[in-house]
């Protein structure tokens, strides 16, 4: 028989209800286009992160529809009481199916692992005695993934072969959650310390060159090869021209400075002259005749390299420098690190055959517990999916979880606080400016802020969905304080705003927002532009009071009256004409009955807010999820829309605690003149639809007496 899916209407769209252990069962027959959505991330949601990873099959960082089938599927079939995926935080061991051969494996696993972990009459696992990896898989046992720990090792000689290859860099993390070595990892470590064995050998010939003074001698050599070579390069010189001669050794300029000098063997003012007199022969003095500031160093070194003769040739000097080359080749190939400070015997030690043997013996062994040690794993994936694959529907297959409102979806990353209102739809980007792009397509407003945590160098990016209240002090700069899934709180600042309508509400104080803008705008522009003249003209006044002072010339003609009777008089027939305008709306208004003013009002106000409010409507009606989530890396099956009373839910405004006393008084409030300007107000309109001609007359009357 064809199952009965049932579907509840929520946001917007119909989703399926999966409250019954037969709508599980049935899961893999149900329409893919009518599943919530398609894909979504292993990381950046608030949910167990193991049982993504198990989830994740191909390991490709996404979810997918089939993966979800695959899950439910495996746990079903592992279960003889299947109903304890509905609800519930642990897994009883009399749930698993032993009928076939994977449920005896899991179940003998799981008792073992009950055993472990000192619960052996326990009758249920719960993922808290899972929290530890060392609990689970104990570094002194096989688990089945080929490497090996310090803990594992039976004997000390193995255990400091482990140790040095994990001091070393050669390591990887074993499934207790400690350090250990792999194959590869001990292959690369024993060629690494026979490496530098054989070159600990090396070192022990080379360094028994010239009766065990080789380091000094390569030491000086050091020093002196330039000199030296400087030195038999000006004798072929002056082999080649006798004429170089005198400038090869110095000229009289040169001493002439040094005599104004304080001179000794150690300092090195002279140091540019050469080494010895230079002549034609390419001998070398090693005993006399050299300069100063070398001739002790070069006597030392001749003394250790053995030279009893008084001079050398370039010969004898090039074939040192032959026997040394070996030496100084063997000291770049030092090595740094641990391993420097290992001596000869601890490396022959730790790279013994047999050792190495042993080690590789203990791998395989590990390695060859690998199916107990999937059967574990095995439990550890059946107790997650017990407790969380319910959650994983209800934020895959449906947003059921979201539109309840009874706990967070699985990306819904905190809580933002900003501007007296609370924001439940908040969830951590990458980039902000990419996902805005898309994110700015769902029709709803958007803070993106950037968090820190006071004292720590973490930070963090966040989009905040702002749907109910209004834009008005939300502004790039604003300070907020962000709490995410786990309480920690963070100090969030707004970097940019993606501005969509938030509220009907909004919508219709909008355009009156707009006019008082406006009108304040023009208001200080006419003020500024006002005081910008008169500052000119007062500039321009003093100057020619200046120039008069000093010239002698007539002041400027007084200002001429009727010269400007005209403006006046544009001015007058201006304000009587506004006058005449305000007086006959005032009076059709008074003229209509006491039951159509309230219309006119009514409608006067639908004519100023109507359209703003109209276009908002539409707007929000298309506010939808989908967007926000894609932007995030979800492949959303589906418009999940925000509708206004689901907005109103996600964003709380603040009101005062039911039953809280409240003084309406402020001390420092402006004194109110609302009596006196009501008085007022019904005077002017009174005579003005009384008495609006005469008014008008009046006004007429009095402008012109002015300009005459």
């Amino acid at each position: 028989m064809t199952h009965q899916w049932r579907f509840f209407r929520s946001g917007g769209f119909d989703q399926v209800k999966l409250d019954r252990i037969e709508d599980w069962q049935q899961l893999d027959q149900l329409d893919a286009k009518l599943w919530a959505a398609l894909s979504c991330p292993v990381k950046g949601l608030e949910f167990d992160s193991k049982t993504l990873q198990y989830l994740d099959s191909d390991q490709d960082g996404r979810v997918r529809i089939d993966e979800v089938k695959a899950a439910v599927r495996w746990a079903l079939s592992l279960l003889k009481s299947p109903e304890v995926l509905l609800s519930g935080d642990e897994l009883p061991l009399a749930a698993i199916n032993d009928s076939h051969a994977d449920g005896q494996r899991i179940l003998a696993s799981a008792r073992r692992l009950l055993t472990n972990l000192g619960q052996p009459t326990a009758s249920s696992l719960q993922i808290q005695l899972l929290a530890d990896p060392a609990l689970v898989f104990p570094p002194n046992q096989f688990n089945g993934d080929g490497i090996i720990t310090v803990e594992l090792a039976s004997n000390e000689p193995l255990q400091q072969l482990i140790s040095q290859a994990i001091a070393n860099g050669h390591s990887s993390v074993d499934r207790s959650g400690v350090a250990g070595i792999n194959q590869e990892q001990l292959q690369a470590f024993t060629e690494q310390v026979r490496a530098q064995l054989s070159w600990l050998t090396t070192g022990e010939h080379l360094q028994s060159l010239f009766d065990g003074n080789i380091a000094q001698i390569a030491a000086l050599f050091g020093e002196l090869d330039g000199k030296v070579t400087d030195y038999f390069t000006r004798c072929q010189l002056a082999a080649y021209d006798a004429n170089a001669i005198g400038a090869l050794n110095g000229n009289n300029d040169d001493y002439l400075q040094l005599a104004k000098s304080l001179l000794s063997s150690q300092n090195s003012e002279a140091n540019q002259l050469p080494l010895a007199r230079i002549s034609a022969t390419d001998r070398l003095p090693l005993h006399s005749g050299l300069h100063p500031h070398w001739a002790s160093r070069l006597a030392q070194l001749a003394g250790l390299v053995g030279w009893q003769q008084d001079t050398i040739s370039v010969a004898d000097w090039q074939q040192l420098a032959t026997q040394l080359a070996s030496y100084r080749d063997w000291q770049q190939q030092a090595s740094h690190g641990p391993f420097a400070e290992l001596d000869a015997a601890t490396l022959s030690a730790i790279s013994n055959e047999a050792l190495v043997a042993q080690a590789q013996t203990l791998i395989e062994a590990d390695a060859a517990a690998a199916a107990e040690a999937e059967a574990i794993l095995d439990v550890d994936k059946l107790v997650r999916y017990q407790r969380y694959l319910r959650d994983l529907l209800a934020n895959f297959v449906s947003f059921s979880q979201f539109y309840s409102l009874e706990q967070p979806a699985v990306f819904q990353n905190g809580r933002l606080y900003i501007d007296g209102r609370s924001c439940d739809l908040c969830m951590e980007v990458n980039d902000a400016g990419k996902h805005a792009k898309l994110a700015g397509l769902s029709g709803t407003y958007l803070l993106y802020l950037d968090c820190v945590r006071a004292g720590s160098s973490a930070k963090k990016t966040v989009v905040a969905a702002v749907t109910a209240g209004d834009g008005g002090n939300l502004m790039v700069g604003r300070n907020g304080v962000y709490y995410d899934r786990n309480g920690q709180d963070w100090d969030a600042t707004v970097t940019s705003i993606v501005q969509n309508p938030i509220s009907i509400r909004e919508a219709f104080y909008t355009p009156y927002q707009r006019m008082g803008r406006l009108i304040s705008e023009q208001i200080q522009k006419f003020a500024a532009a006002k005081d910008k003249e008169i500052e000119a003209k007062s500039a321009a006044g003093v100057g020619d009071a200046a120039k008069v002072a000093e010239t002698g010339a007539k002041p400027a003609a007084p200002f001429d009256v009727a010269k400007f009777a005209g403006i006046f008089a544009a001015i007058g027939l201006a304000i009587g004409a506004i006058g005449t305008a305000v007086a006959s709306v005032v009076t059709g208004f008074l003229g209509l009955s006491w039951w159509q003013m309230p219309l006119a009002l009514l409608g006067l106000v639908l004519f100023i807010s109507g359209p703003s409010m109209l276009i908002a409507w539409f707007k929000l009606r298309t506010r939808n999820l989908a967007p926000l989530l894609d932007a995030n890396g979800w492949a959303v099956n589906t418009n999940a829309k925000l509708s206004l009373p689901f907005g109103a839910r996600l964003t709380s405004l603040a009101t005062l605690p039911s039953g809280a006393s409240r003084s309406l008084q402020d001390p420092y409030a402006p004194k109110s003149q609302l009596l006196p300007t009501l008085l007022l107000s019904l005077l002017v309109l009174t005579a003005v639809a009384y008495w609006q001609g005469w008014l008008h007359a009046l006004w007429l009357l009095v402008i012109a007496n002015g300009l005459s």
